[in-house]
């Protein structure tokens, strides 16, 4: 599943994120949701999300969806 609907993304669970660094990489990172950043429904690069480690990135992998 990918993070592009906010519905879908919700604090406490578990995604890959790219960080704005790795971008051009593509580079992926790896935690658990913390606080929602993106307000709008969607967004085409994933919605924003901070880590609990405090890391901020675009989600592009659900790997556990909300219960």
């Amino acid at each position: 599943m990918n993070g592009q609907n906010r519905k879908d993304v919700t604090p406490g669970i578990e995604v890959n994120i790219v960080l704005k660094q790795d971008q051009r990489s593509g580079k992926l990172t790896h935690g658990i949701v913390k606080d929602l950043l993106t307000n709008s429904p969607t967004h085409p690069h994933g919605i924003k999300v901070r880590l609990v480690d405090g890391q901020v990135g675009r989600v592009k992998q659900i790997l556990s969806p909300a219960r």
